[in-house]
């Protein structure tokens, strides 16, 4: 990788494998992005106009091109992400007119197009072998996809929508941002009964640090989700979850607006390019093909899963009454996840917050590591480099042979500083290149229960499975052995990309895995059998409603980008209201926009909109593809080496129904997650 400097060192301009986070400011981020914009383009020009083209000196520097400027471009907003600020955030703003401006001019170059189809109709071109002719391929495809054949004037407004697309995204992720850390409520402990102790200590430390009585409340997940769960303040779950609601829609930060404006533009740059609709065109070259086919599919699951749906809600409803009373008022959308606990617990003797002290954060992570390591033949070691914050962890991978392949970073605790949810993100797209194997960079970060005091990080069962979650993300990135950036790691179709993250969340519940994990933090004791046990038998407890609500964002996200016009008089909020409501056991109040907080969707200019199917759709591809593994051995070494080979390692060079044939040895079962959920004879 060449780097272009400039007078005062700019630490963004001198990027390489370790990055000097310890030294990067908001005010370098203009300069450099500047510097590099024309840098770039001055690449550009040159790559357009050589007189003598071939796959190395032409498609290669194509692939390239952009690398420097896309790494600076993944750091500024990855560091928005983890320390936002007024300074980062204005940095963040200062640049998205630029670079999108570039990236859009960049596809629809005239010279590099015409450069791009001459070397398609080389001799050269008809002679590269799969990977490479795959790449020359997917390019041209993209250049289209881009607008690279549009006439003058649909490419001059197509530059507009796309640069107002990615100033209004990064608007409605900031209004979200701001909106969850402004919020706190201080309240005394008589309030919290019934929450764990574990959230208490953790709450009350948080007021004391801010010189306050009582109990901080946030809307950061480990806490707002056991209040819900076990408050057994009825109010106090009431203003939590009304809380929640305002996200995104609060005077000054209300995203409302531009939910219509962010589709309007949407369905715009579809047409221009000459798609019927925003879906039509992100998922032409992904597996489901069109917006049709996914919500066929989403509302084929929702068919079946709806009647074992409704009879879990009568059930509840059932339990509800006979504790309540028939004279108790009915159940609303802070009661669920209250009352659906207390049945868990009857029902199966079975309360998660048991499981939390076998989990500590350091053993989940040694154990996914030596899981990693039996299946994968890798070994992750702890390492040392420059971070964004003290809690950052940094680890290296080496294969088989001891070669460094990979190297990344943790941020697992939440901060008001720092975005909701769990990620992963690339750095660094090595591969083997001529000189040997060139490693790659990345990062995992997240929202967990944090340490508090003098105990640990101890994890729920479901934030152990976004741990693996997001390793197996991690992994797809740094076991690649592509030579071609552009179609290494994850860049594959985004309802492919889900399977190796989502296959990693197996392992959790398999009790040879969670042998070298689950112990108890205080004692060592192994995870009882007993418990285990129990575990396993509430694992599908409220599996229909646990899908249903990953149906109703899915098909919201589809049939906002499909079958709604954006132009018409329905107002998309309660376009999106209507259908969130018909899975809901629960009124939804007239106010209820979850839309305007729907970061997946809205805080980017494509991101998952028109593909949160993907996570259903990859679902069903995990339970199939698991079941080589439970049928071969859970640590297999030979079934993890073809996992490796044929998935892990393939990026994107090649057809991912063709990558997952070649592991499977056929097309995949559309009935394995329902049967894995219990919902197959439903």
């Amino acid at each position: 990788m060449t780097h272009a400097t400039v007078p005062g060192g700019n630490p963004l301009l001198n990027v390489g494998f370790r990055i000097p986070f310890d030294q990067i400011r908001p005010e370098h981020a203009e300069e450099a992005v500047d510097t590099l914009l024309e840098v770039t383009s001055r690449k550009l020009e040159a790559l357009a106009g050589a007189a003598e083209r071939n796959f190395e000196n032409f498609m290669l520097d194509l692939d390239t091109l952009t690398e420097q400027l896309d790494t600076v471009n993944t750091i500024v907003r990855h560091l928005n992400s983890v320390m936002s600020s007024d300074e980062w955030k204005a940095a963040v703003e200062a640049i998205i007119p630029k670079t999108s401006e570039f990236y859009t001019q960049l596809s629809l170059h005239p010279g590099l197009w015409q450069a791009l189809k001459t070397f398609a109709d080389s001799e050269q071109a008809r002679a590269l072998d799969p990977v490479r002719a795959r790449l020359l391929k997917l390019t041209i495809d993209e250049f289209r996809r881009q607008g690279a054949d549009l006439p003058e004037d649909k490419k001059s407004r197509l530059l507009e929508v796309n640069t107002r697309l990615a100033q209004i995204t990064n608007t409605y992720s900031k209004n979200v941002l701001e909106s969850t850390s402004a919020y706190e409520l201080y309240v005394p402990s008589e309030r919290l009964a019934g929450v764990p102790q574990r959230v208490l200590d953790a709450t009350r430390r948080d007021a004391e640090s801010r010189g306050a009585e009582g109990h901080r409340l946030t809307l950061h997940q480990p806490v707002v989700t056991p209040v819900m769960t076990y408050a057994d303040d009825r109010d106090l779950r009431r203003e939590l979850w009304e809380a929640q609601l305002m996200v995104g829609q609060q005077e000054g930060r209300d995203n409302r607006p531009l939910v219509r404006e962010i589709l309007q533009l949407r369905r715009e740059q579809a047409q221009l390019l000459g798609f019927r609709n925003f879906a039509d065109y992100v998922l032409e070259d992904r597996m489901a093909g069109s917006g049709e086919n996914a919500l066929k599919f989403e509302r084929d699951l929702d068919a079946r899963t709806r009647p074992a749906y409704e009879r879990e809600n009568a059930e509840l409803e059932a339990f509800y009454r006979a504790r309540a009373g028939a004279e108790a008022p009915d159940l609303q959308p802070w009661d669920g996840l209250y009352w659906a606990e207390k049945q868990r617990q009857e029902k199966y003797d079975f309360d998660e917050e048991a499981l939390r002290p076998y989990f500590p954060m350091p053993r989940v992570l040694s154990g996914l590591f030596e899981i990693c390591r039996r299946v994968f033949g890798i070994t992750v070691t702890e390492a040392q480099a420059p971070s964004w914050h003290p809690e950052v962890q940094y680890y290296d991978i080496h294969d088989e042979a001891g070669v460094h392949i990979a190297s990344f970073y943790t941020d697992w605790f939440p901060r008001d500083s720092k975005r909701a949810g769990a990620w992963m993100n690339a750095f660094v797209t090595g591969g083997p290149r001529e000189n040997g194997v060139e490693p790659h960079l990345g990062l995992m970060c997240g929202n967990m229960t944090a340490p508090s005091g003098d105990t640990p990080s101890l994890l729920s069962v479901r934030e152990v499975e976004t741990v693996f979650h997001e390793f197996g993300h991690l992994l797809h990135h740094a076991m690649s052995r592509v030579p071609v950036r552009s179609l290494s790691g994850t860049q594959v179709p985004w309802d492919f990309v889900e399977l190796p993250s989502q296959i990693m969340e197996n392992w959790v519940m398999e009790r040879e895995a969670l042998d070298l994990f689950a112990a108890h933090y205080e004692t060592g004791e192994k995870l009882p059998q007993d418990l285990y046990d129990r575990l396993r038998a509430a694992q599908n407890y409220r599996a229909a409603n646990t899908a249903m609500r990953q149906y109703s964002f899915g098909l919201t996200d589809l049939t906002l980008h499909v079958e709604y016009d954006p132009y018409g008089e329905a107002d998309p909020i309660t376009v999106a209201r209507e259908i969130m409501g018909t899975f809901t056991a629960y009124p939804l109040p007239e106010n209820y926009a979850q839309v305007a907080q729907f970061g997946h969707l809205f805080s980017s200019p494509v991101g998952y909109g028109a593909g949160y199917y993907s996570y259903k759709w990859a679902e069903v591809l995990d339970a199939d593809a698991f079941s080589r593994f439970a049928k071969e051995g859970i640590f297999n070494r030979e079934t993890g080496r073809a996992y490796v080979d044929t998935i892990l390692s393939r990026g994107n060079s090649d057809d991912p129904a063709q990558l997952y044939r070649d592991f499977m040895g056929r097309d995949p079962d559309a009935e394995a997650l329902l049967r894995r959920s219990g919902l197959l004879d439903n």
